[in-house]
């Protein structure tokens, strides 16, 4: 079979790595969210522990690991949790998208100090080369368009409006938003209360202030206090 053909979903549990043969394209949209059958997915209905040796894992690890031997249901906590080997064509399609997305953000929130208009995406996309910044095809926009902004800070007159918002998270949710928190801007003041709520004042570009309510939204399920200082 061309390797081509294929790509190697995997996931690690408790020290052992689990791999499954995917079609690529179909992996793809299915980690994306379209409803495609795992039958549809799978090269072969076999769960290996090195695919590219051929290595397949015993059943008693199958069910340590996963509690089931059906690699129907094994597949799917793989390819929602696990990590996806993208294909060269998937990559650089994602990375093109990834990068005209960021460009088109910066374009829209960012300007020239100088003549107070923003930059032209054909510029912007310009000194995006001349600084060599490595883009990621999953990490989200917001979060790469702020660190592209620090980079171009060194080829290019740039500024953005920036805001301060305070935000409080409930015990139950702080540990896991505070990474996210902190993607989004510069923690300037925070503290941790003995009941495990945290809250801070975050300085982050204006226009991550729509995505930063999103996405901590969602990591809270709402329950977030967050607002504009003045």
């Amino acid at each position: 079979m061309s390797s081509k053909a294929y790509t190697v979903a995997r996931i690690s549990i408790d020290g052992k790595d689990f791999e499954l043969l995917v079609k690529p394209d179909r992996a793809l949209s299915y980690r994306e969210g379209r409803a495609i059958s795992i039958s549809e997915i799978l090269v072969t209905e076999t769960v290996f522990s090195d695919a590219n040796k051929g290595l397949r894992v015993k059943d008693k690890d199958l069910e340590q690991a996963f509690g089931t031997r059906d690699t129907q249901k094994i597949a799917e906590t793989i390819l929602r949790r696990g990590t996806l080997q993208l294909t060269s064509d998937q990559r650089r399609r994602m990375v093109e998208e990834k990068r005209r997305q960021i460009v088109a953000f910066i374009s829209r929130q960012c300007v020239d100090p100088r003549t107070k208009l923003p930059h032209p995406p054909a510029r912007v996309e310009q000194a995006l080369e001349q600084v060599r910044m490595s883009i990621d095809p999953f990490k989200e926009v917001e979060e790469q368009a702020n660190e592209a902004i620090k980079l171009l800070r060194s080829v290019l007159p740039i500024s953005i409006e920036r805001i301060n918002v305070s935000v409080r998270i409930p015990p139950q949710y702080a540990a896991r938003a505070y990474g996210s928190v902190k993607s989004f801007g510069t923690i300037r003041n925070e503290t941790w209360r003995s009941d495990g709520s945290w809250s801070a004042v975050v300085e982050m570009p204006a226009g991550f202030y729509p995505p930063f309510l999103e996405k901590i939204g969602e990591i809270t399920r709402g329950n977030v206090q967050a607002e504009i200082m003045k």
